[in-house]
């Protein structure tokens, strides 16, 4: 989720109102300062929430590990003010998802005790989270939903609309592995559904990253697979 208010939602004018507010109700939360090399771990699945951690600028990426050893990977994240921690935080059970500093970049700590005596003594900045986690679920249960129900060339195709129509936090990889996994696949079928998305006119590579090449062609092959 956001420190700031989302720009949609039941309670936005309310929570726009006193974003100033719930900023400092925040920030009386921070209890230091730290520092993540590129590829270090922020958070840790399985293991307890000791902090949330608040990321004002930076790259971090989302991933989850099976049982079976195979890793999805939920996206980039280009942060603003973005907070980690907080469903582990309210569900007091340990860390759901990898959280990793895809560059080198400076968070701050927020006091576990600190959040709940604010959040029991603010009701606005209870609001804030719940309308935060409220949509971040929404765009989240959105995103499992397509990659479930959806062959991997759709969801690349309509990946690529997104990314073009929209200002979406969450945004792909460098590296084909890690696209794959964000697609729930292995790099092979990945790589055979770009090619069928290629062969087909509808997308091409420029400079190493996938590009749309007919955005007609790219939508009535939507509309057919949906």
């Amino acid at each position: 989720m956001k420190l700031s208010p989302y720009s949609y939602g039941r309670f936005r004018r309310k929570l726009s109102a006193e974003t100033l507010q719930l900023r400092q109700l925040m920030k009386a939360c921070v209890s230091h300062s730290c520092y993540f090399q590129e590829g270090e771990t922020i958070l840790r699945q399985g293991e307890e929430l000791e902090f949330l951690y608040i990321v004002p600028v930076g790259n971090v990426s989302m991933s989850i590990i099976a049982q079976n050893g195979r890793r999805f990977q939920l996206g980039r994240a280009h942060c603003d003010d973005h907070i980690f921690g907080e469903i582990e935080f309210f569900t007091r059970q340990p860390c759901q998802w990898n959280v990793t500093a895809d560059e080198a970049l400076n968070a701050e700590a927020v006091c576990l005790q600190k959040l709940k005596e604010q959040l029991l003594a603010h009701p606005l900045l209870l609001l804030h989270f719940a309308s935060a986690l409220a949509a971040d679920y929404q765009d989240s249960l959105a995103i499992y939903t397509s990659r479930l129900m959806h062959s991997i060339a759709h969801n690349i195709a309509s990946d690529l609309l997104q990314e073009k129509e929209t200002t979406a936090y969450l945004v792909g990889f460098d590296k084909v592995t890690q696209e794959a996994e964000r697609f729930g696949t292995s790099a092979r079928v990945y790589r055979r559904a770009v090619n069928e998305l290629i062969e087909r006119g509808l997308v091409k590579r420029e400079a190493g990253k996938l590009e749309i090449e007919n955005e007609d062609g790219l939508r009535a092959f939507l509309d057919s697979h949906t």
